[in-house]
């Protein structure tokens, strides 16, 4: 079979060995070095999307994907959900009222963001029900003011099923400081915990609750809540249906509550993979010492191949080659371990677990009790291609230096 002299030589040398042990054991060191930096690339950056995925499910599981809020309370809100419903990109439509407060306890206060809603439809468009872990979310009746709060604030609290207590909201008036706060007894009637930040800063109560508290109608209603099928999609979807139904109607959406959270984890990955990408960087550039040595190894070679009629872009190629082979190699075998680590990353951890006896992960000190890891093709792709631009950039100055060798030196030096 025909191949270019290049690559003949250029893969001959990369597989024979060479007189010059040290130059073959800088040679493996550079192709190792290479794998262990694209396996931690991959590992650490799926280890990351886990994560991201995590607080996505919990976080936008549990906030509203867009509500659309009425200028004044809305007498009748299924006639705005069937509206919603019309858009293809909408899954569910539910009422909701929305309060901020604070929960006071034994002395003790915290800042509380109350959401009311309708808990025979919650399920529809929250995943609350599932992460129940005291009492019931159906046990919010109305007219009874219970309360459903998070794991944090309920341990903050000391709180248990059937403890009273008090949330104060403010409240517009005619007084000279414009504001009164306005004081309601709630009784816990479940506790719940997503693993965020959530479980500190947000209560459930009744929709029709939340009306009397407003000094409203017990049909009336803040807004409506939208899920829908794609998070990113939110803001269009939401101002398109507003616009449809008049200037009565706004639209809000995760990304003016929760965007700046998702912002800072997609920099964060970012920022870890371009320094994660310096250790690509260097195992690359090894490559630049292996194959000056290389060069210097075999002088009176290139000065042979010279006098037989091989040309300067010739040798150049020879030693791109030989240093391509060595970075596409290592990165192939860092690609393929990375991904392997990955998909298994969560197993391997629970197994340290078990075996040490040790929480890595405890449930009381982070907002997940496992390693979440998850694979993108994407990453792998970007990572693998980062590793083989940088092997074949490290070739360049090391091939230029062998075309530059004069056949009479080498030669006499050889």
């Amino acid at each position: 079979m025909f191949r270019p002299l290049s690559i003949f030589i250029g893969t001959r040398y990369t597989r024979a060995k060479r007189r010059n042990r040290f130059v073959s054991f800088i040679s493996m060191t550079s192709m190792i070095g290479l794998a262990l930096g694209v396996l931690a690339m991959i590992v650490v950056l799926s280890v990351m999307n886990g994560f991201q995925r995590e607080m996505s499910s919990r976080i936008l599981g549990m906030v509203p994907h867009a509500t659309i809020v009425g200028v004044k309370p809305i007498d009748d809100w299924q006639p705005v959900a069937a509206a919603a419903m019309k858009n293809p990109e909408v899954t569910a439509a539910v009422p909701f009222t929305e309060m901020e407060g604070m929960l006071s306890y034994k002395g003790a206060m915290q800042p509380i963001q109350i959401s009311g809603i309708d808990p025979a439809q919650e399920g529809k468009v929250s995943i609350v029900a599932q992460h129940i872990v005291q009492g019931r979310l159906d046990a919010l009746k109305p007219g009874e003011f219970g309360v459903v709060i998070g794991e944090i604030t309920a341990r903050r609290f000391r709180l248990n099923v059937g403890d009273k207590l008090t949330l104060i909201v403010p409240e517009i008036s005619s007084a000279p400081g414009g504001i009164t706060p306005r004081m309601q007894r709630l009784n816990v009637v479940g506790v719940f915990k997503v693993g965020a930040e959530l479980d500190g800063s947000m209560g459930l109560i009744h929709v029709a609750d939340a009306a009397e508290m407003q000094h409203w109608q017990p049909n009336q209603v803040q807004s409506v809540r939208l899920a829908v099928k794609d998070l990113y999609a939110a803001p269009k979807v939401a101002s398109d249906i507003a616009a449809s139904l008049g200037a009565d109607f706004k639209a809000d959406d995760w990304t003016h509550t929760q965007g700046s959270l998702f912002s800072a984890m997609k920099m964060e990955k970012t920022m870890i993979g371009l320094l994660l990408l310096m250790i690509v960087a260097v195992a690359a550039f090894n490559i630049i010492a292996t194959l000056i040595m290389v060069v210097n190894d075999k002088g009176a070679d290139i000065a042979i191949l010279r006098t037989i009629g091989a040309t300067p872009r010739q040798i150049m190629a020879i030693f791109m080659v030989q240093g391509t082979v060595i970075g596409i190699v290592g990165t192939l075998i860092g690609g393929v371990l990375g991904v392997i680590a990955a998909l298994n990353v969560s197993a391997l951890v629970g197994w340290l677990e078990r075996v040490s006896g040790q929480h890595i992960f405890s449930s009381d000190v982070y907002f997940v009790s496992n390693l979440p890891s998850e694979l993108q093709g994407g990453d792998v792709a970007l990572i693998c291609t980062a590793g083989f631009v940088l092997s074949f950039l490290a070739t360049l100055y090391p091939a230029w230096r062998a075309a530059k060798v004069e056949p009479a030196t080498a030669l006499r030096y050889s």
